[in-house]
């Protein structure tokens, strides 16, 4: 083993560099690697399926995104035929990958709603149940179904992170760098740990929403006449086998007499609600689980792309300074001059009939306009520090040694940048989220397209039952809301805190004035 000392002090700590590759590090020292390995793999077999649906559903949207990009600069600038070939290949490719994904999905996971199941009928007045996990009441089966889903979940976040440290233990070629003192503020931040909790928890929803549920998205909201149950009926002393929809249909929350299924209760079809139904019947909690992925993938695209744009524009407008400065300045004033909400309700109308409007049912396009129109305020948050790395000796150093404008940009300014673009960002994330749930409350072909559950849908559904027994259907969607901004906000500020310990303010009070939103 080689390691080479990079710097030395008598009075401070010593810095070792080791300059072998990776994977002469974990032969020479595999145990620790074998161990995490070990774990990891175990904790991928048993939800298999939902692994390869997941890294599938990912790749299908990155290359959906790419494609779509083409389309538009291929007919922006008369290029139909090659944009109508992008569309071509794009539905091909996109429809193969859909295969394959749909095929892994289908096989058994050990959290799966097949292997705990909680739909099932009771066989008489008195029970037993069947079709349930071990004759369970369908409440205690899906309760355990949950339980286990977000305790592996968590305890898989966990493990990812462990993985990190032992990679930074064992295998790291240097044995410290900034980030470890970022990390390590951050592990003693109750405010910023909470955020990590509240992420982690709507990404479990969005992951797993669909072994979530009590039912599922496709039996219960978009084809409910497709798909039948069966439960006990007192009239005709028998088991009877009616569509979900048709179920749905008498199982209504309007608020008025006996028209209400509240949260943690059944309807007359034994079927659990654990948030109660919809003014149409629908499960509410199956919808809040199918509004959570659809979210957090336009959030996610969307701050994504804002934060592209913004950190590459921030960096050339620091380095250049000059013309080039005031130019982006100028594009950034332009396009923040435009009211947002008139913004997306013109460019939707625009993009009506395309097929781009079709694809996450609307999201994709959304992400795109918040992505285009939200940078300018990223890019006024990161230019201040880009500009002060821009002026650093070491800049100047790079460049006597003659590195390129793009090398410079790229290792000596980018990193430094970085930190506080995640701090924008986490609190920007919060505004999109808002902004989507708001465009879905209005409707008129605004937002996620019906009948793919939106919380801001949910919100305007119940909005006429909020004073009433039905107040669920509005205030469940809003809390969730408020508590998933609230923790990117406390993300952010953790973050911040963590990379700026001077900087650090009471934990929470910004964060509780909704700086995001």
């Amino acid at each position: 083993m080689s390691t080479n000392t990079a710097s030395e002090s008598d009075s401070g700590p010593v810095f070792e560099y080791d300059d072998r590759p990776i994977w002469s590090r974990v032969v020479d020292d595999p145990g620790p690697a074998m161990r995490w390995l070990a774990v990891a793999g175990a904790l991928i077999a048993v939800e298999l399926g939902a692994f390869i649906g997941a890294i599938l559903t990912v790749l299908d949207a990155a290359f959906i995104g790419v494609t779509a990009l083409f389309d538009v600069l291929f007919g922006l600038v008369g290029l139909g035929g090659l944009a109508t070939g992008v569309v071509n290949f794009q539905s091909s490719v996109s429809g193969a990958i859909t295969g394959v994904r749909d095929a892994a999905e289908s096989l058994p996971t050990l959290l799966s709603r097949e292997t705990i199941p909680n739909q099932g009928h009771m066989t008489g007045p008195d029970g037993p149940w069947v079709d349930t996990f071990l004759g369970l009441e369908p409440a205690l089966a899906w309760a355990i179904r949950v339980l286990l889903i977000v305790a592996y979940s968590l305890f898989a976040f966990y493990w990812l992170f462990q993985g990190w440290l032992v990679f930074r233990d064992n295998y790291r070629q240097a044995d410290w760098t900034p980030s470890d003192d970022v990390v390590d503020r951050l592990r003693g931040h109750r405010w910023g740990q909470f955020g990590i909790f509240v992420l982690a928890l709507f990404l479990i929803m969005a992951l797993f929403g669909p072994a979530l549920g009590p039912t599922t998205v496709a039996g219960n909201i978009q084809s409910p006449y497709s798909n039948e149950i069966q439960h006990f009926d007192e009239e005709a002393g028998e088991v009877v086998t009616i569509t979900a929809g048709a179920a749905n249909f008498d199982s209504k929350s309007k608020g008025a007499g006996d028209q209400n299924v509240g949260p943690m209760t059944y309807d007359k079809f034994e079927r659990f609600h654990p948030f109660g139904t919809l003014p149409n019947g629908r499960d509410l909690f199956t919808f809040m689980m199918g509004g959570a992925r659809i979210t957090l993938i336009v959030a996610g695209i969307a701050i994504g792309l804002s934060s592209l744009i913004a950190g590459s524009l921030a960096m050339v407008s620091a380095y250049y300074t000059g013309v080039v400065d005031l130019s982006i300045l100028t594009t950034a004033d332009g396009i923040v001059s435009v009211p947002r909400l008139l913004l997306l309700i013109m460019i939707s109308a625009v993009f009506a009939n395309h097929w781009i409007a079709n694809v996450l049912d609307g999201g994709f396009l959304l992400a795109l306009i918040f992505g285009f129109t939200g940078w300018p305020f990223l890019w006024r948050a990161v230019r201040g520090p880009a500009l002060q790395v821009a002026q650093e000796e070491w800049v100047d150093a790079a460049e006597s040694f003659g590195q390129g404008s793009r090398t410079i940009m790229r290792k000596h300014m980018f990193p430094y940048i970085t930190g506080y673009l995640l701090v924008y960002a986490s609190m920007s994330t919060g505004g999109i989220i808002v902004g989507l749930a708001a465009l879905s409350f209005l409707g008129n072909g605004l937002g996620i397209t019906p009948p793919t559950p939106a919380w801001g849908r949910a919100v305007s559904l119940g909005q006429t039952y909020v004073a009433g027994p039905s107040w669920h259907i509005s205030f469940i969607p809003g809390a969730m809301i408020v508590v998933l901004v609230t923790g990117l906000n406390a993300l952010g500020d953790g973050i911040r805190d963590a990379i700026d310990p001077e900087s650090q303010s009471d934990e929470g009070e910004e964060a509780a004035a909704g700086g995001g939103a």
